[in-house]
């Protein structure tokens, strides 16, 4: 077997005017950045307002072990499967952080047959929207120490500030930095920090504006920190949203590559999803769904966390309705759910993971079950993908089937799209289309003008399992604030650990008997959403809304927001 470069490089790659062409997207509304890889124009939209859309499928997994399950690979093989069938598709998938790229991880653009091509061009840059977003955060967090060295006008307090610089590297090194050091030409000497760039609440933004006037007005909204008096300080106070958006006026345009296979790909925003919504963007599907007879749309870790935020944030914010979801899971990740083996990075698997066990395939099947149970939450039909290895057994897949249809998947399928490219996936994507012809049922988990505590309570026990919510002071106080406040009725963007369907990473399976720990509650105004602290979740630094004043509480940039042994977002 060729390795990945290897497959990508021998690639044979078409004009991406002729991919673009065929899905009639016109001259005028493609810009090149090269030969194999363009913007599309927000323009088309408009053009083609009228037309209906096509089928849209979001492809999530269950909770993620260190083994990977192929949800990328996956995403990008089943949509060239279903071209090959006959339904004309587009996979909308997110730009990889340069930081996972270089470190442990390495990129995003599939593996195997099922890959996003030029390859090196995917997790290297691309067309540059991570820097642009970069650009814009920093001007914001400039434009603060600018405000306050020329007399503070705002009143601005300078320890409520929770915006802070980012770097789309993984640099320890910036993750908490004193800034203004050298005298008052060269500011106000505070205490700041770095985050990697895709945690940045502007990339959020990004990934959830529908247009750049609509744009311009959720960066405006954006809190930077408060004022002496304890109000809010916003970009718009600072004067600062009308730039950050012309800093993003081509970041805004979705990317347009193609597979290996030559099936195109919208590339476009690349927000975490352990403590953003962790989706690729609005625009990106709305111009997909407008331009082909499917979207298949991949959402970040597992149908606890990306596919929730999917369907109680993102569908929102885009009006758009999912018709089915498909489920990636694995043998072997199955195996690691039964608690019985543990992987380390860099070490040899255990034996134990590639030899027939249907006992822990059956003890792990517990994940998979509740993640198929997810999406019927939502009244969406749900198929199971079985990125198959050549060490799973077909008793193996034959016990993985029989339990999802059990828990009420549509049908369980064996993938091989790593191996075989479109090819191998030819049954999954006949039943993926069966599911997305099915009668429509969708509907929200919650509605918006509940209480924050019962939106909260809903996740926890619908989603994660959980027997019920217990809630620190600081998150108490900080819920009737938000509520005083009237911004009640966000939706919920849950921030835990991705390693299990709870709020603690060593519970693995379908954890039961457990209840959900609210450290906090944070506002992301300009996202629109509010976002709760799970257990030991702690971001390093990010954009929020702190309650600092009058008995509120706020972690700012101080040496407690970052003590040692807690989980990170970001470097």
């Amino acid at each position: 077997m060729l390795s990945d470069l290897e497959i990508a490089q021998r690639a044979k790659l078409k004009p991406i005017t002729q991919i673009a062409t065929a899905l009639g997207i016109e001259e005028d509304e493609i810009e090149l950045y090269g030969r194999y890889k363009a913007k599309i124009a927000l323009s088309v939209m408009k053009r083609l307002a009228g037309k209906p859309n096509g089928k849209y499928v979001d492809l999530t997994a269950i909770t993620p072990t260190p083994l990977g399950e192929g949800k990328t690979t996956t995403t990008i093989g089943l949509s060239m499967a279903l071209n090959r069938i006959g339904c004309r598709t587009i996979a909308a998938i997110r730009q990889p952080s340069l930081g996972p790229v270089f470190g442990i991880k390495g990129g995003a653009a599939g593996g195997g047959y099922a890959q996003v091509v030029p390859m090196e061009d995917f997790n290297l840059h691309l067309t540059g929207d991570v820097h642009a977003i970069s650009l814009a955060h920093n001007l914001l967090a400039a434009m603060i120490d600018n405000c306050i060295t020329h007399g503070n006008k705002l009143k601005i307090d300078p320890l409520t500030i929770t915006w802070p610089r980012v770097v789309d590297v993984s640099d320890r090194a910036l993750r908490k930095i004193v800034i203004g050091l050298g005298g008052r030409e060269n500011g106000y000497p505070r205490e700041s920090g770095f985050d990697i760039s895709v945690a940045s609440e502007v990339m959020a933004i990004l990934g959830l504006t529908t247009s750049l006037k609509d744009l311009r007005e959720r960066l405006g909204r954006i809190v930077i920190g408060l004022d002496y008096d304890g109000n809010a300080v916003t970009a718009e106070h600072l004067r600062t949203a009308g730039a950050m958006a012309v800093l993003l006026r081509d970041a805004i345009k979705p990317t347009l590559l193609q597979t290996t296979e030559n099936t195109p790909v919208f590339v476009h925003a690349g927000p975490f999803a352990n403590i953003a919504h962790g989706n690729s963007s609005v625009i990106a599907d709305l111009i997909g769904l407008k331009v082909a007879d499917c979207v298949v749309t991949e959402s970040g870790f597992g149908a606890d966390m990306g596919m929730e935020k999917f369907m109680n944030i993102k569908c929102r914010y885009s009006g758009l309705v999912p018709d089915a979801v498909v489920m990636v899971c694995t043998v072997r990740a199955l195996k690691m759910h039964s608690g019985r083996f543990r992987v380390v990075a860099g070490r040899p698997l255990d034996p134990g993971l590639t030899r027939e066990d249907l006992k822990a395939v059956e003890d792990g099947c517990g994940n998979l079950e509740r993640q198929i149970e997810n999406p019927r939450l939502f009244g969406v039909p749900v198929v199971v993908a079985i990125n198959a290895f050549q060490t799973d057994t077909a008793a193996e897949i034959e016990l993985i089937r029989e339990r999802s249809l059990a828990a009420g998947a549509e049908g369980a399928y064996r993938s091989e799209v790593w191996a075989k490219g479109g090819a191998g996936a030819e049954e999954l994507a006949a039943a993926v289309v069966r599911a997305a012809e099915k009668p429509k049922q969708f509907r929200f988990l919650y509605e918006l003008d509940r209480p924050i505590k019962e939106k909260i309570e809903t996740i926890a026990t619908k989603i994660y399992g959980a027997d019920g919510v217990d809630y620190l002071p600081a998150a108490e106080q900080q819920i009737r604030k938000y509520t005083d406040l009237g911004y009640g009725k966000l939706p919920i963007c849950m921030a835990k650990t991705h390693l299990s369907l709870s709020h603690d990473p060593a519970l693995k399976g379908r954890p039961r008997g457990f209840r959900v720990p609210i450290r906090e509650v944070r506002a992301s105004m300009g996202a629109g959403f509010l976002y709760p602290l799970l257990g030991e979740m702690r971001p390093i630094v990010v954009a929020v809304l702190g309650l600092a004043h009058r008995g509120y509480v706020l972690e700012s940039n101080s040496s407690t927001a970052r003590a040692s042994g807690r989980t990170y977002l970001g470097m």
